[in-house]
């Protein structure tokens, strides 16, 4: 029986689901910033204690997602996604009842964080790069993008009018069972036999070995490292910098609330943007934009209308990295393997929004001020579009007959 994957038509109810899942795992991951000064002054933490536990978040999800995406190339991604959300609800629930760090940091850190690792870009993107005919693969990547991006935009107000009306911890459970409530929609992402791939047949260890020998991937993950970390630094601490700047609780939902917007447009457009022009130089231009971006903002007088224009920037540029670095995985090396090895890029990326999230809290405590992070998250993104510009993103090419005695092997 012939997939749909062979119409655009065909996709979009993959699409949907797809995109709803990232978006609300993405959405919540979005609004975390907005939970840290209720929850610490209420439980009596430090910032660094909470920017440590979602610092935690960003570190687990990075080294579960290699695995995650493993598991979804060898059985199938619609089990790993579905037990996603269900552990994204039972994290955000615990995060809830947490009354000391710890419990922050296990609930928080390393259950949601192992549940992003299977309902995020690595598992929903690998999905749908092999459900996908290879013509209509950008154009799906860059739809579900959208899609996730429209529903991180709703959780924005949707998460401020709960912990506005309700407090944080019936927040965190509403959200938590919004998320929960997905899991029919992991199990509509049942993939093809992956003999439908003209990709030559290979084994796991030959396609890590292989990627792993090539600069390019290597140089892919360490740029990504400065998007983890500029952007987990923002969404983690950008509230707390605006109100600590005098701007209002308002201004920050508010910029939230642009990236979100914008960044529908922006991932939308990255992906395809990417299905017709080189992939790594559009890379390197998004990190110099950002790096830019960020300059004009810390240098130039804050004010609501900065902010905004700010963030309106950055929400274009916020999340059109990940189909574009995707992309370029699966462009290099195809798609049979591409949950694993974008999950091994992806890792780099958390290891920086990690160091994104935690030294923003452990700089403020100690200097009472962002510039610090400010400065690095400029320097980062400077050096990462000098890095993607010698990668070397033409096809790999494989022996057919090959490749499949070392699948049997």
């Amino acid at each position: 029986m012939q997939h749909p994957s062979n119409t655009r038509g065909g996709l979009v109810l993959y699409v949907i689901c797809g995109g709803l899942i990232m978006g609300a795992a993405l959405g919540v991951r979005h609004v975390q910033g907005l939970f840290l000064l209720p929850m610490t002054l209420d439980r009596g933490w430090s910032r660094e204690a909470f920017g440590f536990a979602i610092a935690c978040q960003n570190l687990v999800w990075g080294l579960a997602q290699p695995f995650t995406g493993m598991i979804a190339d060898r059985y199938g991604s619609a089990k790993v996604i579905c037990a996603g959300t269900l552990l994204y609800g039972v994290g955000l629930w615990l995060m809830a009842q947490s009354v000391t760090p710890l419990q922050l940091t296990l609930s928080a850190g390393l259950l949601i964080g192992v549940a992003l690792a299977g309902t995020s870009f690595g598992v929903i993107y690998g999905a749908l790069a092999r459900i996908a005919a290879p013509a209509h693969r950008a154009w799906a990547l860059a739809l579900a993008g959208a899609v996730g991006g429209l529903g991180q935009f709703a959780l924005v107000p949707l998460a401020q009018g709960l912990l506005s009306t309700l407090g944080y911890g019936v927040a965190l459970l509403v959200l938590g069972l919004s998320i929960a409530a997905l899991t029919p929609a992991g199990v509509a992402l049942r993939e093809p036999d992956h003999g439908a791939d003209n990709t030559p047949a290979q084994s796991l260890r030959g396609a890590l070995g292989e990627a792993f020998a090539q600069r390019g991937f290597w140089l892919l993950g360490a740029g990504f490292l400065a998007c983890g970390f500029q952007l987990a630094f923002i969404a983690s601490h950008l509230p707390a910098y605006l109100l600590d700047r005098g701007l209002s609780a308002r201004d920050a939902v508010a910029g939230l609330a642009i990236i979100a917007v914008t960044n529908v447009a922006g991932t939308y457009t990255c992906g395809v943007l990417g299905g017709r022009w080189r992939r790594k130089y559009l890379l390197a231009g998004v990190y110099l934009i950002r790096a830019l971006a960020m300059v004009l903002f810390v240098t130039l007088p804050l004010s609501p209308l900065s902010l905004y224009l700010f963030c309106a920037v950055m929400g274009l540029l916020w999340l059109g990295t990940v189909p574009l670095t995707s992309g370029l995985v699966a462009q290099v090396f195809g798609v049979r393997y591409l949950g694993t090895l974008f999950g091994f890029v992806f890792l780099c990326h958390q290891l920086g929004a990690f160091f994104g999230v935690w030294l923003g809290g452990y700089v403020f405590d100690r200097t009472h001020s962002y510039n610090l992070m400010w400065m690095g998250a400029i320097a980062l993104g400077l050096i990462a579009a000098a890095l993607h510009w010698p990668i070397d993103d033409r096809e790999i090419a494989r022996d057919r007959q090959a490749g499949r005695r070392a699948a049997a092997a």
